[in-house]
Parts: structure tokens; C-alpha cells; sequence
């Protein structure tokens, strides 16, 4: 359960990663875009710490705040989530 659990985090964040990486190379040729609701996504379903990885080495929505307000109310969530399992649950990995 901790290897399924393990892989499943670090895929959801590579294709984090992917996608900010190919949604910045497509702005700056000027092309069709990932939309953010995919990107926020994403970032919903566990790629978080993906997701500031590629916003801090893409440089890539770093300055839109449309778009910070909800990732940051993502991360928020899911480290209060994370908060109440492993208090609620602190042997349960």
C-alpha cells in the first residue's frame, strides 16, 4: 500500500510538472494553452508540490493572481487535511 501510494504521488506531481512545463512553452510561442482549471486540477488531485515546482522553475504563474489565490487555497487544504489524518490516524502508513 505505501509503494501504490508512494508512485501514485509521484506521478500526479511529474505530470504536474509536465503540464506547467508544456503550458509555458506554449505561451511564450503564442499557441493554444492549457487551461488553468486543468492546472489547478492537477494541483487538486496531489500535484501540489509539483505544481510550485514548475511555478518556481518555469517561472511560469508566478505574477497571476487569478490564478495564486486558488493554488495557494489548494496547498492549504490539503496540509490541513494532511494535519487531521495524521493526527486522527498516526499509524495508519
Amino acid at each position: 500500500m505505501k509503494q501504490f501510494i508512494l508512485f501514485s504521488f509521484l506521478f500526479i506531481n511529474f505530470l504536474a510538472i509536465l503540464f506547467f512545463y508544456i503550458d509555458k512553452r506554449r505561451a511564450t510561442k503564442g499557441n493554444y494553452r492549457i487551461s488553468e482549471k486543468t492546472l489547478l486540477t492537477l494541483c487538486a488531485v496531489g500535484g501540489s508540490v509539483g505544481g510550485f515546482i514548475a511555478m518556481q522553475l518555469f517561472r511560469h504563474k508566478t505574477q497571476k493572481r487569478s490564478f495564486l489565490l486558488p493554488f495557494y487555497l489548494i496547498v492549504s487544504l490539503q496540509i490541513a487535511i494532511g494535519i487531521y489524518i495524521g493526527a486522527k490516524y498516526n499509524n495508519l502508513i
